[in-house]
């Protein structure tokens, strides 16, 4: 029942039909999408989840999938236009696939809204609504993460991970639901308020004020856990990184008649002075335009810099197999005088059409990175822990791998911190770079681990394992980042373990309390 106190604004948005539903629906998935980074306006997520809940009462459940996919198509096409750089850096040979990566992909996508809608119809327009909203919305964020090999970006959690610190007790959160708990709890609160239009006026904003401050306090409470940033004891001793940022724009990387400069670069920023001597030197994602292990010259001029460092760098990788040559998106630990492989990495979780083709059988399409070979990269095993002289255990993740919650390290052999490399230069001064830079730290807070990132451009730095930022180098910044590796937390969190079961086990919670309320 609608309170008579409540303005007819509600009323008419739920009247809404035909276009002019699908639009308001679609300009809302829009707003909501302003709430994430790089614009951080998070009280807007409140009128874009109120608003959808307004136009999700009532109506066939039809009507309620194509309103709920009309939301989700408008939060995907604004959150991921930026795609369509990738594919501008040769527009020769990509214009003809800008249609299906600015609309085709966020069409593909709308289906997890519409089944959330669908799925959240039960709650009817009472308290339960936003409950089993929440619940529904959790489930199909959950199986966005998973279904053909899942694309998790621009979680609902990632709201509070701003560059200022603001809500860096929210975000903790995360170190105990993981990103998809965060998510449900974030549009829960965001769709609380709808309830003043119901009889229940005053008590849903009023519910959501107080499930803000509990969530505010749970995260404030993991904080006092944190040592100052300056304390010697937060951070680990006689480890000092060095993180490579060149910014070569992409419609370079590639280009043969510049490798040489391109190396070149590298070994000087490698170079330059440091105040103190690093432990490790750390080039990002496909530094090397070549196979550095089978490159004697480059591995001969990183050993004559004498840096005394260990070298992580980011490389293609040719292997040899009894079927052929395999080649790989990997990463290489050198020892100081690059003349012995201490370690190697290959990327596992691959960029679908950028790095592989799906059903290239049936695709007869080029793929869009460079490097390795004409028919893409060959997936590694998965996470691995990396065992080096000088540095604590590490967790290796290129670039797409940092996106995944709860599969971003081996349970069975814990790291002691995480390393990205990558490289957002694809995707020019956008907000991509901002909200993969972001998804990165909740990643460290979900795992209680340090972070460290090395971009050949985007945003380098290092995030202690509440998702803090200790260094850090702005997106188009040609230098180094130097600075200390923070400590790991001596336990896994749970959000990292079970991020996945738990959010399932929240959602069902909550999509069966909001039946049982429906009537209320």
């Amino acid at each position: 029942m609608i309170s008579q106190a409540a303005p007819g604004w509600s009323d008419r948005v739920t009247a809404l039909t035909g276009w002019r539903r699908w639009l308001a629906a679609w300009t809302l998935g829009v707003l909501a999408t302003l709430a994430l980074p790089p614009v951080h306006a998070v009280p807007l997520l409140v009128p874009a989840i109120c608003g959808l809940l307004l136009l999700l009462r009532g109506g066939s459940i039809g009507r309620a999938f194509w309103t709920g996919w009309w939301f989700a198509f408008g939060h995907h096409t604004a959150g991921l236009y930026w795609i369509a750089n990738a594919l501008l850096v040769d527009a020769a040979r990509f214009w003809w696939m800008l249609p299906p990566a600015i609309l085709g992909l966020p069409a593909l996508l709308g289906a997890f809204g519409g089944a959330a809608a669908v799925l959240a119809r039960i709650g009817g327009r009472s308290i339960g609504q936003p409950l089993a909203f929440a619940g529904a919305w959790g489930l199909a964020e959950l199986a966005r993460g998973f279904v053909l090999t899942g694309f998790p970006w621009n979680l609902f959690a990632y709201v509070w991970v701003d560059p200022w610190g603001l809500f860096a007790a929210p975000m903790q959160l995360a170190a105990y639901l993981g990103a998809y708990g965060l998510t449900v709890v974030t549009v829960l609160i965001a769709g609380l308020p709808v309830l003043i239009t119901t009889r229940w006026r005053w008590r849903g904003p009023a519910a959501a004020a107080v499930a803000l401050v509990l969530v505010w306090a749970a995260g404030t409470a993991r904080l006092t856990q944190a040592h100052s940033v300056q304390a010697l004891e937060a951070m680990v001793p006689g480890v000092w990184l060095r993180l490579v940022q060149p910014s070569i724009p992409q419609g370079l990387k590639w280009d043969g008649a510049q490798r040489l400069a391109h190396f070149r670069q590298h070994l000087m920023l490698s170079a330059e002075p440091a105040g103190v001597q690093p432990t490790a030197i750390i080039w990002p994602e496909t530094a090397t335009p070549f196979f550095l292990e089978h490159e004697p010259g480059a591995l001969d001029a990183l050993g004559r810099l004498d840096t005394g460092a260990l070298w992580l760098i980011g490389t293609p990788r040719r292997t040899a197999t009894p079927t052929g040559l395999q080649f790989a998106n990997g990463l290489v630990a050198l020892d100081p005088e690059a003349t012995t492989v201490l370690a190697s990495y290959d990327k596992a979780h691959l960029v679908p059409f950028g790095e592989y083709v799906p059903f290239s059988r049936w695709l007869p399409i080029e793929r869009i990175a460079g490097g390795g070979s004409a028919g893409g990269f060959t997936p590694g095993p998965g996470p691995r822990t990396l065992r080096l002289d000088t540095l604590p255990p590490v967790g290796p993740l290129i670039c797409y791998e940092v996106l995944f919650p709860g599969q971003v390290i081996d349970a069975t052999d814990r790291p002691s911190w995480l390393l990205n490399l990558t490289n957002d230069a694809w995707y020019g001064e956008s907000a991509g770079p901002y909200q993969h830079w972001a998804i990165a730290r909740l990643r460290a807070v979900e795992e209680g681990l340090p972070l460290v990132r090395s971009a050949n451009n985007g945003i380098s730095g290092i995030v202690d394992p509440f998702g803090r930022i200790i260094a850090r180098l702005p997106l188009n910044a040609i230098g180094v980042v130097d600075g200390p590796l923070p400590r790991a937390l001596p336990d896994r969190p749970i959000g990292g373990q079970l991020s996945a079961i738990l959010v399932a086990v929240l959602a069902l919670a909550l999509l069966a309390t909001g039946r049982s309320m429906r009537d209320l």
